[in-house]
C-alpha cells in the first residue's frame, strides 16, 4: 500500500507530459515504453518486459497523443467514487502504436464515430491531489 503522505507523483507516476513530441508538438505526449528489441510501443511504461517478444530492454518513450477512436462507451452509472456519471471512455489506436482507453473530452462526445481521428488535450483536474491537469481524448476537429 502507499505511504498516505507520499508526493503524487510516487502514487501516481506521470502518464503524460504538457510537451508534444517533434511529430505533434501542439498536443500532449503520453509517458509510454518501446521495446528496444523489435520496437513494440506499450503504455504506461513497464518493466516486466516486451508484450511482443519478451525482451526486458524497455526504454521510456514519449507516444504522439494522435490516433484513431476503435470503440467507446457511455457511463451512465459509476460505482467508483471521484467521478460524476455520465461520462465516456473510448478505446483510442495511437498513431505511434500500442491502444489507450481514455476518457473523451465533454465537447467531443455527442459526434463519436467509429474510426474517428482523435487527439490529446489537457483539462484542468477538478479532483483534489490529482496534480493540476488531466488528460482526454477529443475529435481532432473539436481540440480543446
Amino acid at each position: 500500500m502507499a505511504d498516505e503522505k507520499a508526493p503524487v507523483e510516487k502514487v501516481r507516476p506521470a502518464l503524460f507530459r504538457a510537451e508534444g513530441t517533434a511529430a505533434d508538438p501542439n498536443h500532449p505526449a503520453l509517458l509510454g515504453g518501446r521495446c528496444a528489441a523489435c520496437g513494440f510501443v506499450c503504455f504506461p511504461m513497464q518493466t516486466y518486459g516486451c508484450e511482443a517478444c519478451g525482451s526486458t530492454a524497455m526504454e521510456p518513450y514519449a507516444i504522439s497523443g494522435r490516433g484513431r477512436l476503435s470503440a467507446f462507451a457511455r457511463v451512465h452509472v459509476h460505482a467508483g467514487g471521484g467521478r460524476e456519471a455520465p461520462f465516456t471512455v473510448g478505446s483510442i489506436a495511437l498513431d505511434d502504436g500500442g491502444v489507450v482507453r481514455a476518457l473523451i473530452d465533454r465537447g467531443s462526445e455527442d459526434a463519436l464515430t467509429h474510426d474517428a481521428a482523435m487527439v490529446a488535450v489537457l483539462v484542468r483536474e477538478s479532483r483534489p491531489g490529482r496534480g493540476e491537469h488531466d488528460l482526454r481524448f477529443a475529435l481532432a476537429s473539436k481540440e480543446a
